[in-house]
């Protein structure tokens, strides 16, 4: 019930003190003690000598884990100057609400970042992933998964109102032309018709598949990555027990953006770039699946704003912004009713929860086999053909496993939790197309997820502790 210009002030007050106050504090590695501080600051409307007098009514502004989240979002390159210039310096401005979770969602004006109002539980559950959640992150940051940049709450009127700063998935300056919403379930995963009536309405699973039967093709090594990745992340969630989480996809449609251009004779649209803001490491669709920031190459984001190429059916241009939302919903004792009663009245398998292996599984497969398709007829660019030369290796060892795009990150990937379990899968499970010592090798299709989740990394991940599983040298 805060009016939203009151929220939207409170948190641009404790955002700019917390983080300003962090600055003079020296760099020191995260210890296991600074996931679960909450540092609380009064905001009396009058000022005092630590806050400036504001026009708000008082409020207490919490800043959990200051330390863990700065150090989060070094990893992603994100200056304090920077964060806190973003945030503090313009009005956020308010989004229409997206979803039907009831939440406030704020977009900074330079496009960088989301903050959205969470509940109790969900910033609970947050704090409680932390410190395996960065683990993950921190031995790969080539992943779709939420990137969290400070959790906060603004304690006013016997209110408490919890807010999170995200990585913002589709940037306004592109023009999106479709918006879907997949979860890889078919029970009423249809868009309403009040959603519909929308200026951009946000589809579902089975609007998908009555749109666009042949999927969107990616080109052979994008198709690659991007598998991986979803693999990858799906383990990680699975393991965390999370799910109902959603793949957020939108589709910029180059061709139709020519015509419509044509059509109004407008060609003042064409120049208009990304705001001049900073350059977040992993905040775009491509660098989150090929991460070539961390390979010190620039991916030219300037044209494409960092979408991933595909084309639609009719062979029209796309660029494509996906993240995977809403991951702080645990398969805790309601989701549990909530699936047994759905199941009871319908078949099961086709409900949006389900248990979180299942929920994976069936995830992962409906991205990799109906949304996203290798088009073997797109050619890579010749750039990424030097690199997959690097893939003819005469031993089809692990490695083969991975693109050649990833092969420096080997060494990484194989000390992390989740990075060894996709190692450690029989290199079998990739049938490769062509004789060894053919630049082109390229797995035939991607790996089924209970291929590459083998039943060993089943019963790893069974564990009911939020950490990352430890595993014996043995397995």
């Amino acid at each position: 019930q805060t009016t939203s210009s009151t929220l939207k002030g409170a948190i641009q007050l404790g955002i700019g003190y917390t983080v300003g106050n962090l600055s003079s504090k020296p760099e020191r590695d995260v210890l296991m003690q600074d996931f679960y501080v909450v540092e609380s600051i009064f905001f009396p409307s009058e000022g005092s000598n630590l806050t400036p007098a504001h026009h708000y009514a008082d409020f207490r502004f919490k800043t959990y884990a200051p330390v863990a989240f700065r150090y989060f979002r070094e990893l992603f390159g994100i200056r304090p100057d920077d964060y806190l210039y973003s945030l503090c310096n313009e009005p956020l401005i308010e989004l229409s609400n997206p979803g039907a979770s009831g939440s406030l969602f704020y977009v900074t004006s330079d496009d960088e970042f989301i903050i959205k109002t969470v509940m109790h539980k969900e910033a609970e559950f947050l704090q409680k992933l932390l410190p395996g959640y960065y683990m993950n992150l921190n031995q790969n940051p080539r992943t779709l998964l939420p990137k969290f940049y400070g959790l906060y709450c603004v304690q006013s009127g016997g209110k408490n109102i919890r807010v999170v700063v995200m990585n913002n998935i589709l940037p306004r300056v592109v023009k999106m032309h479709l918006k879907f919403d997949l979860k890889g379930s078919t029970y009423k995963r249809r868009a309403s018709k009040k959603e519909k009536e929308k200026s951009s309405p946000t589809y579902k699973d089975l609007d998908f598949i009555q749109d666009m039967p042949e999927g969107l093709m990616l080109d052979a090594d994008t198709f690659s990555a991007l598998v991986k990745t979803l693999q990858r992340d799906c383990l990680v969630l699975e393991s965390f027990k999370i799910m109902d989480y959603s793949l957020l996809l939108g589709v910029h449609n180059i061709d139709q953006q020519e015509r419509e251009q044509l059509s109004e004779g407008a060609h003042s649209t064409s120049d208009e770039k990304r705001p001049v803001g900073q350059k977040a490491l992993y905040s775009t669709a491509m660098e989150s699946i090929q991460g070539g920031a961390a390979r010190g190459e620039s991916i030219d984001t300037d044209d494409t704003m960092g979408g991933i190429p595909a084309v639609n059916g009719k062979g029209e241009r796309l660029l494509l912004h996906v993240g995977i939302i809403d991951i702080l919903q645990s398969y805790r004792f309601i989701k549990k009713l909530e699936h047994t009663w759905k199941a009871l009245v319908h078949d099961g398998d086709t409900v949006s929860v389900h248990r979180p292996s299942f929920y994976a599984e069936r995830f992962f497969k409906f991205m990799t086999n109906t949304v996203f398709r290798k088009n073997s007829s797109l050619k890579s660019s010749p750039s990424k053909k030097g690199r997959s030369a690097l893939l003819a290796v005469k031993t089809v060892g692990p490695t083969a496993a991975f693109s050649a795009s990833q092969l420096p990150s080997e060494k990484d990937d194989t000390q992390a939790g989740v990075g060894e379990l996709l190692i450690s899968s029989p290199a079998s499970l990739l049938p490769l197309c062509g004789p060894a010592g053919r630049p082109d090798l390229l797995p035939c299709t991607p790996p089924s997820f209970e291929e590459a989740t083998t039943a060993s990394i089943a019963t790893t991940l069974s564990s009911t502790s939020l950490s990352v599983p430890e595993r014996s040298p043995s397995e």
